[in-house]
C-alpha cells in the first residue's frame, strides 16, 4: 500500500529517495490516529524504525504547517545509544526533513563539543544525540530544553544495557511534561516497560513483530565445530559466502585483536571496532566498510550497538551471545530495510545444549551444518569463476588487442589454467578442518527435541546419543593410553575436561578411567573413538608433552618400552655403608672441639 496522506516536503523527500510504500512499522505509526499520542513501539532492527517515528513526529514539528518555525530552541530531541547511530539517525532525519527548513544538529562524543555548542546558540530545530553527551550539554546551560515538543527514544533496550539510565532520566527530567514521547525498542524487557510507564502518558503499545516470529529477511544457519577450530571456520566461511560485507562478532577486545590479526595475516581486506578505539579510528574503519575498501569487520558487541552498513549481507557470531538479546541484536545487523542477509553462530560441541536452549528461547528454527571444507570452497570457487566469465566488449578495442597479443601462440588449456591461478592467487586459502568439524557443507535439518538424532555426514541416521545413567560396556570401548599417572598427579577432576578438550568428546562418550603409576588407561565409546583417535594425535598447545595413544591387543601403538619388551628387573642396588638406616633422623650438632 502506498503512504498515506503526509506533508508535500516529507512525500516529496521519500519520492526522491525511492520509498514507494511504507514498512510494516512506518505503516503502524501512520496508520492509526496517533498524532498527539505518546508511542511504545517495538520492531526489529534494520525495519526502517528512523523513518518512522521521523513520519510519526511530523504532526508535533510541523503543526499543520508545510516549513518549520524559526530556528532557536530545539522543539525535537532524538537520543541514540551510540555515536554512529546517532550520527546515521541525524543523516537519515535530514534529509527527510530538508524541504521544511529543519535545522538538524548532532551531538555525540568524540566530536568537538564547543563546536556543538556554537552550533545549539545559532539556533536549531531538531537535536540528535547520545545521552553522555547530551547531558554534557545540558548541565553547561548550553542545551535547552523548554521549547521541546517530542523527545525520542531509539534503541532504547541498547541504553539501558549499555548503563545510560542515570542520563535518560536527567535529560527526560529537564523534558516539559506537555512533550510528546517516542520510545522505540527491539525487545521490551521490564527495564523499558517501566521507563514507558514513568516517562510517557497513556501511550499507545505498538508491536510490530511477535518475539515468537521469525526474521523473514535473514536466514539463521549453526555451524558445529571443533573448540580449537573458530579462527579457521571463520576463514572458511568468509570464504565459502564471498559477500561484499561481513560482520564478526567476539566477545572481548583481546579476541578482535586475535581474529583481526589473523584474517589481515590470511589476506583478508578486514577492519576492527572495538571500545578502546579512538572515534577517528571507528570513523575510518566504517568508512573503509562503506567505500569497499574493507569487506570484513571484527568487532564487539558494545562496539558493533547501532552499526548500519547497507550492503552487511553476512553476520558470523564466532563467540556465543551472552543471551537473547545479544543474539537479536546481532542477527539484526542483516538482514535490513528488505535486503536478505544470513547469520552465522558457530558452536563448539561441548556446547550444543546452550545453542539449542539458545535457538528455543529466541523463537529460532536454525539450519544445522558442519563448516565448508576446503575442497567445497575450491568447486564454488570455480563456480564463480566460471560465472565471472563473459563475452569481451568489442568497443572496447584496447581490450580486443591486449586478448589477440595474448592468446597469439598459446592453447586454450595454457590460458584457461593462466586465468584461474590468476584468480586464486587473489583469495585467501582456505583452512583443512578437523573431520567431524567439516561436515561437508550440507544442511542438517534439526530432528524433534525427543528423538536426541542427529544426521552423520553419509547422510544416514546417528544412533542416540547413549543414556547418561548407562555405563559404557567394556564390549563397546576402545581403550586409549595417556602418558601421565600418579606419578604426574593424575586426577580425574583434570583428566575428564582435558579429554573432552583435546578429544573433541562429551563426558557421556568417555567410560571407565584407571589410573596407574606411569600411565592412565581411559575407555572411550566405540562410536567416538574414531573421532577421538583423530583429534587427540594432533599436539595441544596447552599440553605439548601429553601423548594419547590407542591400546591394541599386542600393547600400546607407538609405544616403543611395549613393543621391546620389559625392562630387567636388575635388583635393588647394594646399600652402600654410609647410609643412615632409614626411619633415622640425621644429627645436625656439631662436634665439641
Amino acid at each position: 500500500m502506498p503512504f498515506p496522506t503526509l506533508p508535500p516536503a516529507l512525500q516529496r523527500a521519500l519520492t526522491e529517495r525511492g520509498y514507494a510504500e511504507p514498512t510494516p512499522v512506518q505503516e503502524a505509526v501512520l496508520q492509526g490516529d496517533y498524532a498527539g499520542r505518546d508511542l511504545l513501539v517495538s520492531a526489529r532492527t534494520g525495519s526502517g524504525k528512523t523513518v518512522a517515528f521521523g513520519l510519526a513526529a511530523a504532526p508535533s514539528l510541523l503543526d499543520g504547517d508545510d516549513r518549520m518555525p524559526p530556528p532557536g530552541a530545539p522543539i525535537a530531541l532524538m537520543i541514540a545509544p551510540t555515536r554512529e547511530l546517532a550520527m546515521q539517525v541525524a543523516r537519515e532525519i535530514d534529509w527527510l526533513y530538508q524541504g521544511t527548513g529543519a535545522r538538524v544538529v548532532s551531538c555525540v562524543g568524540g566530536m568537538d563539543a564547543r563546536r556543538e555548542s556554537r552550533q545549539l546558540d545559532g539556533g536549531v530545530h531538531i537535536v540528535v544525540g547520545t545521552p553522555g553527551r547530551l547531558r554534557d550539554h545540558l548541565e553547561r546551560g548550553a542545551l535547552v530544553l523548554d521549547a521541546l515538543r517530542v523527545v525520542v527514544l531509539d534503541e532504547a533496550d541498547e541504553m539501558l544495557d549499555l548503563g545510560f539510565r542515570d542520563e535518560l532520566e536527567a535529560i527526560l527530567d529537564a523534558t516539559p511534561a506537555t512533550r510528546r514521547t517516542l520510545l522505540f525498542s527491539a525487545t521490551l524487557p521490564k527495564e523499558i516497560v517501566n521507563l514507558a510507564r514513568r516517562y510517557q502518558k497513556d501511550a499507545e503499545r505498538i508491536s510490530v513483530a511477535s518475539d515468537r516470529e521469525q526474521h523473514s529477511d535473514i536466514e539463521y544457519r549453526v555451524v558445529e565445530i571443533a573448540p580449537h577450530e573458530t579462527e579457521p571456520a571463520v576463514v572458511n566461511l568468509l570464504r565459502w559466502f564471498e559477500l561484499p560485507a561481513a560482520l564478526v562478532f567476539c566477545a572481548t577486545r583481546e579476541q578482535v585483536k586475535r581474529l583481526h590479526g589473523i584474517l589481515l595475516e590470511r589476506g583478508f581486506s578486514a577492519v576492527a571496532l572495538s571500545g578502546e578505539m579512538s572515534q577517528a579510528e571507528r570513523t575510518h574503519a566504517l568508512q573503509a566498510l562503506r567505500d569497499g575498501h574493507a569487506r570484513v569487520c571484527v568487532c564487539t558487541d558494545v562496539a558493533a550497538r547501532g552499526l548500519d552498513l547497507p550492503d552487511l549481507g553476512l553476520v558470523i557470531q564466532a563467540e556465543l551471545p551472552r543471551d537473547r538479546q545479544v543474539f537479536q541484536h546481532r542477527s539484526g545487523r542483516t538482514g535490513r530495510a528488505g535486503k536478505k542477509g544470513v547469520s552465522v553462530l558457530l558452536a563448539p560441541y561441548p556446547r550444543r545444549r546452550a545453542v539449542e536452549r539458545l535457538l528455543q528461547i529466541s523463537h529460532i528454527d536454525a539450519q544445522w551444518s558442519g563448516p565448508p571444507d576446503a575442497e567445497q570452497i575450491r568447486v564454488k570457487d570455480r563456480e564463480r569463476l566460471l560465472a565471472k566469465i563473459a563475452p569481451a566488449d568489442p568497443s572496447d578495442e584496447e581490450l580486443v588487442e591486449t586478448a589477440r597479443l595474448v592468446a597469439e601462440g598459446r592453447s586454450a588449456e595454457d590460458l584457461a589454467a593462466t586465468l584461474v591461478r590468476l584468480y586464486r592467487d587473489l583469495l585467501p586459502a582456505p583452512d583443512d578442518l578437523d573431520e567431524r568439524g567439516s561436515a561437508r557443507g550440507e544442511v542438517r535439518e534439526r530432528a524433534p527435541r525427543e528423538r536426541r538424532e542427529r544426521a552423520p555426514r553419509d547422510g544416514g541416521m546417528r544412533e542416540p546419543r547413549p543414556d547418561p545413567s548407562r555405563a559404557i560396556d567394556a564390549g563397546d570401548a576402545v581403550w586409549f593410553r595417556l602418558n601421565v599417572g600418579r606419578n604426574g598427579n593424575a586426577d580425574p577432576r583434570w583428566l575428564l575436561p582435558f579429554l573432552c578438550r583435546r578429544g573433541h568428546v562429551t563426558k557421556r562418550e568417555i567410560g571407565q578411567i584407571e589410573i596407574r603409576e606411569r600411565e592412565t588407561r581411559v575407555a572411550i565409546s566405540r562410536d567416538a573413538a574414531e573421532r577421538f583417535a583423530v583429534a587427540a594425535k594432533r599436539p595441544d598447545p596447552q599440553d605439548p608433552n601429553l601423548r594419547i595413544d590407542p591400546v591394541t591387543d599386542e600393547g600400546v601403538v607407538g609405544d616403543v618400552s611395549q613393543r621391546r619388551g620389559p625392562k630387567p628387573d636388575r635388583g635393588r642396588p647394594e646399600k652402600s655403608p654410609y647410609e643412615k638406616p632409614r626411619g633415622q633422623k640425621p644429627s645436625y650438632k656439631s662436634k665439641k672441639r
